[in-house]
C-alpha cells in the first residue's frame, strides 16, 4: 500500500546549474592559462559568483534531493572557486604572504587528487562525467607541474585541456536542459 503522506520532489534539478557555473568559469580562467589575457575581475567575478556561489547552491539543492555525488561535488568544487580567487586577492586586501609555486602546486595537486577519487566514482556511470571528470584530473595534474616547474609551455597545454573541460561541463547541462524540455533523449550522455 502506497503511503499517502509521502511527498513528491518536485524541484527543479539543479545539477545543469552547478555544470554551468563550472563550465563557463572553467572556459575563462583556460583561455587566461592557454595565454590569451591575464587574470582580471571578470574571471575573479565569475569564480565568485557563477563558479563559487552558484555552484555552492547547486549543491546544496543536490544535498536536498539525496544526490550524494552532486551535493559533494559541488559543493566542493564551489568551494574550489571561492578559495581560488581569496588566495588571488588576500596578499592585496589581507596583507597574506602571496602564495608560490610550490605552495600553488600543492594546492593544486590536492584538487587533482580529489578529482581523481571523483572521477573512479564515474566509471559507474554515463560516458560524458567520465570525460568530464578524466579531462578535470589531468587539468589539476598539469597546473600543479606547471606551477612546481614554472613552465609557461605546462600551463599553456593545461588551459586548452581546461577549455575542453569547461565544453564538455557546458555540454552535459546542455544536454540534461534539452532532454529534460523536449521529455526524451535528442543528446547522448
Amino acid at each position: 500500500m502506497e503511503n499517502i503522506y509521502t511527498i513528491k520532489d518536485q524541484t527543479a534539478n539543479p545539477g545543469p546549474l552547478g555544470l554551468y557555473g563550472f563550465a563557463l568559469t572553467t572556459i575563462l580562467l583556460n583561455i587566461h592559462n592557454a595565454g590569451f589575457f591575464p587574470v582580471n575581475s571578470m574571471i575573479m567575478g565569475m569564480g565568485i559568483f557563477f563558479g563559487g556561489g552558484a555552484q555552492f547552491i547547486a549543491g546544496v539543492m543536490e544535498w536536498k534531493r539525496g544526490n550524494h555525488f552532486g551535493s559533494i561535488a559541488f559543493m566542493a568544487y564551489g568551494a574550489f572557486w571561492l578559495s581560488l580567487v581569496f588566495t588571488w586577492l588576500a596578499p592585496g586586501v589581507l596583507g597574506a604572504e602571496k602564495a608560490d609555486g610550490n605552495a600553488m602546486g600543492c594546492y593544486l595537486g590536492m584538487w587533482g587528487l580529489f578529482t581523481l577519487v571523483n572521477f573512479i566514482q564515474t566509471l559507474k556511470g554515463h560516458t560524458v562525467g567520465k570525460l568530464l571528470f578524466g579531462s578535470l584530473t589531468l587539468l589539476f595534474f598539469l597546473l600543479a607541474a606547471g606551477n612546481f616547474t614554472g613552465s609557461e609551455l605546462i600551463l599553456n597545454i593545461a588551459g586548452y585541456v581546461g577549455i575542453v573541460c569547461g565544453f564538455i561541463a557546458f555540454y552535459e547541462a546542455s544536454t540534461i536542459m534539452i532532454n529534460r524540455t523536449f521529455e526524451k533523449d535528442i543528446l547522448p550522455l
